[in-house]
Formats: structure tokens, sequence, C-alpha cells
């Protein structure tokens, strides 16, 4: 029997995709990962807070009968303030996709030891102040001027809830203070989009945009998702919805213009977007989130999720233009492939975002989606532990990137976290960032999509288990 592929199904489906078959009702109070209460969930505040290592602690949901509404924090991206500070904007709800969904921002004066009562910058603080906002990412301007552009959800989605809106942006000329009115910025249309102009695409921009662009222009890599009015989702699955990688250019950031006269260069569009065949059924691409690095060589790298067990990549030699054809990851020309499920695995230039270094680190989960008994599709169960990946330029090689050996960096003893009412989270997934000051290279991360925390990089010695 064919199956309909309505979008609201999907949606349900999606979400459906996160519990193994026993527990796709999974939020009762017969489910051992149920969080009944607020007191149930402080009790797990209190002994996972410091279970993954971290050496930073940003951000702790603050726990009350009454308000719940910041216990969903993901898609964090620390950056580098104007005034010297390390700033940060990401996501946050009560739970992923939720109609409360909005961009927090906090800023620390003191390295990452302390930092500010997070904001709400654009969108709803409850349900019902308006739609919701999400994936903001920043960019600052060289005289000084931060702008965070974000997706602003219009009341009607395409794809999947979270994934459809139009691009807005605010701006700040106080180091975050104050925040002008949000904005419409001007993106291009895809073949892929939706084929009514008045619903907006489905575009995510996972990691921040970095000056690797041609003079020094900020580049960032994207993932569009194919409408379902272009290509049907042919599974059950979330993870085998159309999926591709593009990548655009803000040319004129550093003019200081209005949000809405920002101009975006975009490439890899359409037929030229990159793309990795879903086992199975080789019509869909499930190729997203891309992260890049610059290599010693002024090519850039990058690697991005797939579904087919492993992170495949990609290499510009002008300066995000032009990619070629995706391939797998492999330890180095001619060896095994690096494991990894449809989870996000973001590669960091150990020397800084921008330096070339030739030295970087890889998070992956270490396995294909295929543990403690869960599949690939089981994405709320597999997305752990996560493994540290050191690799190095090899200058002559096909892939220009060699890997050591994955080590352990961290992992949890399956407690859940989340809104009291339900299941909370059990995954991992790096929706990170990364910053190298004062040459110390520190992995900002969100555990289980609730606290925000930070861990130091070291170089030099194992990671201990």
């Amino acid at each position: 029997m064919k199956v309909p592929r309505h979008p609201l199904l999907l949606l349900t489906l999606g979400w459906m995709a996160l519990f193994p078959a026993g527990l796709a009702a999974a939020d009762t109070p017969s489910n051992p990962n149920f969080i009944a209460t607020p007191a149930a969930l402080k009790e797990r505040i209190a002994t996972e807070l410091h279970v993954t290592q971290p050496d930073y602690v940003v951000f702790v949901p603050t726990v009350t009968a009454a308000g719940v509404n910041d216990t969903g924090n993901e898609h964090f991206l620390v950056f580098d303030g104007p005034d010297g500070s390390l700033m940060a904007v990401w996501t946050q709800s009560s739970a992923e996709s939720q109609p409360d969904q909005h961009i927090a921002f906090s800023r620390s004066p003191d390295e990452g030891r302390t930092w500010s009562a997070p904001r709400i910058i654009a969108g709803p603080k409850k349900p019902g102040d308006g739609h919701m906002a999400s994936w903001g990412y920043p960019l600052v301007s060289r005289s000084g001027r931060i702008y965070v552009l974000y997706s602003q959800h219009i009341g009607k989605h395409d794809t999947f809830f979270h994934h459809t809106g139009w691009l807005h942006g605010i701006h700040s000329d106080d180091n975050g203070e104050t925040w002008s009115e949000p904005q419409n910025v001007p993106v291009a249309r895809s073949e892929r989009d939706n084929p009514d102009p008045a619903m907006p695409p489905n575009m995510l921009c996972w990691q921040k945009p970095l000056r690797l662009g041609r003079d020094g222009r900020y580049l960032a890599g994207f993932t569009r998702w194919t409408s379902f009015a272009v290509t049907q989702n042919p599974t059950r699955s979330w993870i085998s919805a159309d999926a591709r990688v593009e990548f655009m250019r803000f040319e004129n950031v550093d003019d200081n213009p209005e949000v809405e006269d920002l101009r975006i260069g975009w490439f890899a569009s359409n037929d030229e977007a990159l793309a990795v065949p879903f086992p199975g059924h080789p019509e869909v691409s499930a190729c997203q989130e891309p992260s890049i690095v610059k290599l010693p060589d002024g090519r850039l790298f990058c690697v991005m999720r797939t579904a087919a067990g492993s992170p495949f990549w990609s290499v510009s030699a002008d300066q995000g233009e032009t990619w070629t054809q995706p391939r797998r990851l492999l330890r180095r020309d001619g060896g095994a492939p690096l494991q990894h499920p449809l989870s996000p695995c973001p590669m960091y230039d150990a020397g800084g975002n921008t330096a070339g270094s030739g030295r970087y680190v890889l998070f992956i989960h270490n396995h294909d989606g295929h543990y403690q008994g869960y599949g690939p599709t089981d994405t709320g169960f597999h997305r752990r532990p996560v493994h540290l990946v050191r690799g190095h330029f090899e200058p002559g090689a096909e892939q220009p990137v060699w890997f050591d050996e994955p080590e352990f960096f961290m992992d949890h003893q399956g407690v859940s976290l989340g809104k009291p009412g339900t299941s909370g989270r059990l995954d991992l997934a790096l929706y990170a960032s990364f910053t190298v000051r004062e040459g110390r290279p520190v992995l900002w991360y969100p555990d289980r999509k609730f606290f925000l925390l930070g861990r130091k990089i070291r170089f030099g010695e194992k990671e201990a288990p």
C-alpha cells in the first residue's frame, strides 16, 4: 500500500522516528525516561550537569512550576564580539519545534567563565506571542556591527514545521545592548523550493559563517531541504527526506547596510548542489549540515553528515564558488571509512576558524547508526557517544586531510533531560561551535539540547574516558 506523503503526516512521522517502535508514544509515565515534574528535572540537573566534563557552563535552564520555556537549547554559536568579549546566540524553547521557539543572546566579558542572563532578541517568549524564530547565526562587520540572521516562521510550513521560514535579521551597534527591528533578507529561489512563491524555503545554516570567501567575505554552507511538493519522502522516516548542501557568501556586510540591503551570492545551487544518495533510494539525497575549514594550500575542505554510515567531504579551489563531487570520508587515502550516522559531525581548525593551520578536529559518534540495539532511523537514541578525531593536512593526497584513530570524548549514562511532562532527550548531537582565543581551542556544545557548555580541546594529550 502506498503511504500518503502529506506534510503534516511527515512531521508526525519525523517525531515518531525519534523513538523505537516500542516507544512511539514516548511521553508517558511508564517510559523510564519520562520527566514527571519540575522537581524531578531539578534532581537530574544536579547529577547530570558535569557528566560530559565541561570546562565552562554557559547556561542551565531555570526550572519552575510556572515557567519551562528555556528547557530546549540548541544551535549554539559562540563568537568573538567586537568589544573583545565572547558572545553567543542560540535557539531556545521549551522543546525543539514548539511554538515558543526563539533566539537568545548572551555575553561573557571574562573568556567564558561567566555569562550574562540570556535575552530573547527574536521570536516569542511564550506560545501565542508570535511565530517562532529559529537557527540564528552571527556576522560581525569590520567596524563592529553585529548581525543575527534567522529563520522566521510565518504560520505555515512546507517540509517539517521548524524548517520552513523566511530569512530575517536584526543588527546591533552597541555590542548587543539594543537591536534593530527585524527585516527580511532577500533569498534566491531554488528549483527544490515549493512552486508556490508565497511558501518560504526550507533552509538551515548550521555553523557560523566564516571569513573564508573571496576578499575575506563571510562564507557559509547550508542545508536546503527539498519541498515535498517537489520530491516526496520515499520512506516513513524523516531521515530520507531529500536534502542537499549549498553555499552562500555575504557580499557587503562590511558596508554596514540595513538588514534588508544585505546581498548574498549563491553557489552550488540547483543541479550543482552537493548530494549523497540515500541508501536504497538513490533518487533522493541525504546530505546536510556542512562545516568548512581552510587548508594550508588555500583550498577549502567541507565535511557533511549523510545517511550513508559515514560523513562525506568535498573541496573547493576557488574560495567556495565551486565544489567537487562529495566522497566518503576515510581515515586516509585507501583507508577505512570513518563511521557516523545522520547526526552533526562538525570539523574545526585547531589554529582558529580561518587559520588554515593544517591541524583539525572532527567529532563523530564512531558508529554507523547501529548502537545499543538501535538503528539508523532512531536518531533520538544513537547520537552518542562523541569521539574526537584529530586530523592533519596531507599534501598531494586525494583526500587532503588524514585522520588519527578516534578517541572517546564524552557521553552520559542514558539519563534524559528536557521539559517536565515529556521524555526529554538523550542525544549528544553537536549543534556546536568553536573558538580559539589566546591559543585555547574550545568546543561549545549543547548537552542533550538542554545544558549549554564549553570544553577545552587539549592537544598533545589524549582525552580521558
